[in-house]
């Protein structure tokens, strides 16, 4: 039985780069109708033909792959190109999602607005999306640096840049709510309706719950890659600010729920120990701390006023906080392999050759 994985090709890239066009054109085509039709509610309609057709294009094309190389004699773990087997898993969990999503419309209902970008089971497919599109951009991270040297053809990048335009794109997508190019609150002729203040209130909640995740996360992470903190640090800092901003309008209550928070995220850093040389559990640490925080933080409103959001919206928000914590994990510890030495001594050297011209 062969130990190795079979080597990639360039067409190979290519054929997932086009495959991956199809699901995010279908996507996208399926966000239009919502927006722009909002009577349709059957699942059964052009949009969604093309976005599930797309799928099933790129999970046949991945199977087969996976099928193919196996009866070659590659065992399952090794069946696939190298950076490739990620995109398994994206099939894997698109179809979970899939799945779980019809579980959870018969339990809590369809979704509608802002809801169908906040569900879980939505965010399952997000996902797993992202893992399926992201091949050609995860073939280009492993390669040498000199393998995609900026003075080679467009056309031996434009796998490694569409990869990464459909990554951004799964993930805009998602957060279209909070988009400038897709509501241009900025305009004078902007004018919220009665009809539309209920979903403006959910954007700009959800929006500030993403953008504060993120000035946390940043921060946090920082001091736990650079130090190992005393046992009741995150306690002290998330307090300390709640009782700062919850000053601003009244909030006091608040102020335990942060504290627990704290003391929750204190003790996943003694428990987990994250570090550079612990990926892994730094990634956990990442997403657990603004989940947990958030977390408190509905769990006080439903106690003292009542939640007014659905389940879709505050499930599917503590969900986004910590994907914004595991994303600014990766500036922090990049995947592996990766060569910053030799990255940095190239830009350094494109630099001074750009000087000297």
């Amino acid at each position: 039985m062969l130990t190795s994985q079979p080597r990639g090709s360039r067409g190979y890239d290519w054929i997932v780069v086009l495959l991956s066009f199809w699901l995010v054109a279908g996507m996208v085509l399926d966000g239009w109708a919502h927006n722009h039709i909002p009577e349709l509610e059957s699942f059964f309609s052009p949009w969604h033909a093309v976005f599930y057709s797309g799928f099933l294009a790129f999970a046949g094309f991945i199977a087969g792959t996976l099928l193919r190389n196996h009866a070659k004699g590659y065992p399952w773990r090794c069946a696939m190109p190298p950076a490739y087997e990620l995109s398994v898993l994206g099939v894997l969990i698109f179809i979970a999602g899939g799945t779980g999503d019809l579980i959870w419309h018969e339990i809590f209902g369809v979704e509608t607005g802002v809801e169908a970008l906040l569900s879980p089971t939505h965010l399952m497919l997000a996902l797993g999306g992202s893992l399926m599109v992201s091949g050609p951009f995860r073939v280009g991270w492993r390669q040498p640096s000199d393998q995609y040297h900026p003075m080679l053809k467009w056309v031996e990048w434009l796998p490694v840049l569409l990869s990464l335009t459909f990554l951004l794109s799964i993930w805009t997508f998602m957060t279209q709510f909070g988009h400038p190019l897709v509501d241009t609150w900025a305009a004078a002729a902007i004018r919220p309706r009665t009809q539309h203040v209920p979903m403006l209130r959910q954007s700009l909640g959800i929006t500030s719950i993403l953008l504060q995740a993120g000035l946390l996360m940043g921060l946090v992470l920082l001091a736990t890659f650079r130090w190992i903190l005393p046992l009741g640090s995150l306690t002290l800092v998330l307090t300390l600010n709640a009782i700062l901003m919850s000053f601003m309008h009244d909030q006091y209550r608040f102020i335990p729920a942060a504290a627990a928070a704290g003391l929750v995220a204190d003790l996943l850093l003694r428990w987990l120990r994250p570090s550079i040389v612990r990926p892994g559990p730094f990634r956990l640490f990442a997403f657990a701390v603004p989940a947990i925080y958030y977390t408190f933080y509905f769990v006080v409103i439903m106690v003292t006023q009542g939640l007014d959001w659905s389940v879709h919206l505050w499930t599917g928000a503590i969900a986004l906080a910590g994907a914004v914590g595991v994303l600014l994990s990766y500036l922090l510890i990049p995947p592996v392999p990766y060569t910053p030495r030799s990255v940095v001594s190239e830009q350094l050297a494109l630099s001074h050759d750009g000087e000297l011209r």
